[in-house]
């Protein structure tokens, strides 16, 4: 249903290293950059980054990217504890959503809840 996602954020470039290390695992990367503005995708931009330009505070998104198996959750999750980032939920099976659903919560530099999901079964 979604064509591509863009997020604000407070610091693009520190954002964007997040983003580096934790899109690695799941076949993403950077695509195109112009100037502050950075797309992220695996073979097209489908995932973009750009500065706040609105006034006041951000609001939480939660973004989940597919995963293609259970191991690229978990280097996700790795990736994410490496970069600093607060976790939120480690890798597991989310039994209450399907008795597939293979997820990792973490928060970004912004205070986003960013998911890794693989809906295979094991």
């Amino acid at each position: 249903m979604l064509d591509h996602l863009g997020i604000q954020t407070r610091d693009v470039f520190a954002t964007a290293a997040f983003y580096d290390a934790v899109l690695a695992p799941l076949r993403a990367r950077r695509l195109m950059e112009f100037g502050d503005v950075i797309g992220y995708g695996v073979d097209r931009p489908d995932f973009w980054l750009s500065p706040m330009t609105s006034a006041g505070e951000a609001h939480e998104a939660h973004i989940a990217f597919t995963a293609p198996d259970r191991a690229a959750v978990q280097a996700f999750h790795d990736a994410a504890v490496a970069a600093g980032a607060e976790v939120l939920h480690a890798p597991r099976v989310w039994p209450e959503y399907h008795p597939t659903y293979f997820g990792a919560f973490v928060r970004d530099p912004d205070g986003n809840n960013v998911e890794a999901v693989c809906h295979a079964p094991e």
